[in-house]
């Protein structure tokens, strides 16, 4: 894994071979942030990175100046992973938490600029993702939600949705709150 840019611009850090996370690739991550840093200020920005994984996404936040990252990860072996490379780089702005993505949506009871979801794609409640998250209502007045998920999601018809890109395999789609 590696962080493409920012403080710890350059980092790699080897994956164990217990994890059984998707890492996006370095082509589909540097171009999301592309994408994002061109809507938002990361520096006042609180991002929740559920469904964790390596926890590349919430580090790369971190590392391009993110106030606070909150980190939902699951799977012991992720948050001991996402803990380790943390420790590592110092890190005192990431909250992890280990625990069900969907259980922290309903009961989490804070608010993000920035919420990135990459659940496993062949998890069956991804495609609730959105509706979720907006019911519960976690995001901030012009906040975004991205969707990391498979060609086979189309959520062109929610609520809220701006639009979807496509890397390879991996597709992000974009919701914002604000005009």
């Amino acid at each position: 894994m590696r962080i493409i840019s920012g403080t710890f611009r350059g980092r790699h850090f080897d994956l164990p071979t217990n994890l059984k996370a998707r890492p996006t690739t370095d082509f589909a991550k540097e171009s999301l942030f592309n994408i994002m840093e061109n809507h938002i200020d990361m520096e006042s920005c609180d991002v929740l990175d559920l469904f964790s994984g390596t926890g590349s996404i919430g580090l790369e936040f971190i590392s391009r100046g993110a106030r606070q990252v909150t980190c939902v990860e699951q799977y012991a072996p992720h948050v001991q992973f996402i803990r380790s490379v943390a420790d590592k780089l110092k890190i005192d702005n990431l909250l992890l938490i280990k625990g069900d993505a969907y259980k922290y949506i309903q009961g989490c009871g804070r608010t993000f600029d920035i919420i990135f979801a990459d659940a496993p794609y062949a998890d069956p409640l991804l495609a609730e993702i959105p509706q979720r998250v907006f019911s519960a209502g976690l995001l901030r007045e012009n906040g975004w939600l991205i969707v990391e998920h498979s060609k086979a999601n189309d959520f062109k018809d929610l609520p809220n949705f701006r639009e979807v890109r496509a890397y390879g395999s991996v597709h992000f789609s974009f919701f914002h709150t604000g005009e």
